[in-house]
């Protein structure tokens, strides 16, 4: 792959309250992500992490506070993989490309480091979940988007699928990008910051993390 350049401006969220299903799951709370960093949000289920996560990438409105990101910079990857069964894995990876204005002529590259090559004609409805995402994230890495936001990125990866997913998160902060993953475990990526949502600012009432 050859590396991008990426120029974010800082991700900053101000005093944040965000509730889900009508509790609340984070209140006051407070962030900022610079350009070329990878931030862990960690926590179990109902601790708001996902929620979180959601509000950076602009699907669920905050009750109040401010998020400083401009969602045309974000590449949101959720817990579904966004792949159609009936398409192979190069046909979905062409289409997220295009779709997000990236660059087609890293689909090789990008494919090999995500071990995907010998899967490039087998259609995605006949993929494990570990093949699935990995196509995923591969589909992330072609956006060409400087901000990337993962839910459980490694939930169904085996040890060697967890390792390339750290490589390519290395590589893309590397080239001053920015990733925040949501997990409950750890994922094990070297210098990346973690804030444990256990701890963070929260009122009585648990919602779905």
């Amino acid at each position: 792959m050859t590396p991008a350049a990426f120029h974010p401006e800082p991700i900053i969220v101000s005093d944040l309250r965000l509730e889900r299903g009508g509790k609340a799951v984070l209140t006051g709370f407070s962030l900022t992500v610079e350009p070329g960093e990878a931030l862990v949000l960690l926590g179990p289920n109902g601790s708001g992490k996902t929620t979180l996560l959601r509000a950076l990438g602009g699907l669920v409105r905050p009750l109040s506070g401010e998020i400083r990101l401009d969602p045309q910079t974000v590449a949101f990857l959720g817990h579904a993989d966004a792949l159609k069964p009936s398409e192979t894995v190069e046909q979905s990876l062409q289409f997220w490309a295009g779709l997000y204005g990236g660059d087609a002529s890293q689909l090789d590259a990008v494919m090999v480091r995500m071990a995907l090559a010998h899967l490039a004609r087998r259609t995605c409805g006949t993929l494990s979940a570990g093949q699935k995402r990995r196509t995923a994230l591969a589909r992330i890495a072609l956006s060409n988007r400087s901000v990337w936001l993962l839910d459980e990125p490694a939930a169904p990866l085996d040890a060697r699928s967890r390792e390339r997913l750290a490589a390519l998160v290395k590589f893309h902060c590397a080239a001053g990008g920015i990733v925040i993953a949501a997990t409950h475990v750890d994922l094990g990526w070297e210098g990346a910051r973690v804030e444990d949502l256990r701890t963070a600012p929260t009122k009585t009432g648990a919602g779905v993390g």
